[in-house]
């Protein structure tokens, strides 16, 4: 071979070279994708939100008058037997200060009232007098009669002057008894709350409790002055716990009464089983944490296993509440993270040879992990989790390698 020929042969080799080195970077390569296997099993679909633990029947005792409050001697988890523990004693209220305009009138009223207690006493004596005058008016006149030195009617009128005396007598008492008790009462204005009250005012009404149960909640354990109806503490039993979970509207109406239940992140080692007694007939407004107005409604479920599983869990405790609301078991299954949306359906690419191909798929109940297919895949088909844009219809791709 000539020099010329070696040449060329050489410039052909590396032009061969450059361009075989150029059509290798610029090839398509397979993208690298995760591909999971569509299966047939067991699913369930469950309702998930956050509920918290209660005593089902809570009494809360509350002040039957204003009064004072002593000190709360029974503290939270004391045992109370009901109709005989006493829990706490409501004393009558102090006196208040008063001002001067008010202590001005008090003092005025009660000059008002000596005044007609005075009254009162001047009118008993009155009668008193006439009451004696008529008295021995009648004793004459029954001497006189007697002898017949006075008429029958004569008589009588003596007998009805006596007789109206002694009622006066009788009527003038009275008053005189209510202007003392008017005394009394306008005094009693003038108390000043240091001064001491009489043993009467010092009965006490004794606090029972009302259930037998334990003590849950004491909000005024220290003394204080409660109104009428204010708490002073709540009494029920711990053994009588239920569950109640603020739902979705929009996932309460797919829960109904039997239902079964998963109660987890209570703070045991193994989830506790429950059921669904009742969904409240009526829901509520409630703001969530980013400030958005949502409907809820009250769920109330029971726990089904043995009680010594859940031994620590009192009143007020928070769990996690997973409410199954379907379940099936042998349905064909496709992991959520492939599905996405196409135009109003859902679509998955499907593994074909090397190639990413798009499949329709008609999709029934879902989870967050899998979802049921009714139809557009088999048993057997792998999917890509989670596709990029860089994949479409007939784009090669390969499984990737676990690192």
């Amino acid at each position: 071979m000539s020099p010329g020929q070696r040449r060329a042969a050489l410039m052909i080799a590396v032009g061969a070279l450059v361009l075989g080195a150029f059509v290798w970077t610029f090839w398509p390569r397979p993208v690298a994708v995760e591909l999971a296997t569509v299966t047939r099993g067991p699913m369930q679909v469950d309702v998930s939100d956050e509920g918290r633990t209660r005593v089902r029947e809570i009494y809360q005792i509350s002040a039957p008058v204003n009064g004072r409050l002593l000190r709360v001697e029974v503290h939270p988890g004391d045992s109370v037997i009901g109709g005989k523990t006493k829990v706490a004693d409501l004393l009558p209220i102090a006196p208040s200060f008063l001002d001067v305009r008010t202590r001005t009138q008090a003092e005025a009223a009660v000059s008002a009232a000596e005044a007609a207690r005075s009254l009162a006493a001047a009118d008993v004596n009155r009668v008193k007098a006439e009451l004696a005058f008529a008295t021995s008016d009648l004793r004459r006149a029954r001497s006189l009669s007697a002898s017949g030195a006075i008429s029958t009617a004569n008589l009588e009128r003596a007998q009805l002057a006596f007789n109206t005396a002694t009622a006066q007598l009788a009527t003038a008492q009275a008053a005189l008894r209510v202007k003392n008790s008017d005394l009394e009462a306008a005094r009693a204005l003038l108390i000043d709350p240091g001064a001491k009250p009489g043993q009467a005012s010092q009965a006490g009404i004794p606090i029972i409790a009302p259930v037998s149960g334990r003590v849950l909640r004491v909000p005024h354990e220290s003394e204080a002055v409660l109104v009428a109806g204010a708490p002073i503490l709540e009494v029920g039993d711990p053994a009588g716990l239920e569950i109640v979970a603020d739902l979705i509207s929009e996932d309460a109406v797919k829960v109904h009464a039997g239902d079964a239940a998963t109660i987890t992140d209570w703070g045991g080692a193994r989830p506790l089983a429950a059921r669904v007694r009742r969904v409240e007939p009526s829901g509520f407004t409630k703001i969530s944490a980013l400030g958005v107005e949502e409907q809820r409604v009250n769920v109330l479920l029971d726990f089904t296993g043995p009680r010594a599983q859940r031994a620590p869990i009192a009143d007020g405790y928070r769990v996690i509440v997973h409410i199954t609301i379907w379940r099936s078991k042998n349905v064909l299954r496709v992991p959520v993270a492939a599905m996405f949306r196409e135009g109003r359906g859902w679509a998955v690419f499907a593994e074909r040879d090397g190639r990413a191909r798009l499949a329709r798929i008609v999709v029934g109940h879902s989870n967050d992990d899998v979802a049921e297919v009714l139809s557009g895949l088999t048993a057997g088909d792998r999917v890509v989790l989670h596709p990029s844009d860089r994949i479409a219809d007939g784009t090669r791709i390969a499984a990737r390698t676990p690192e």
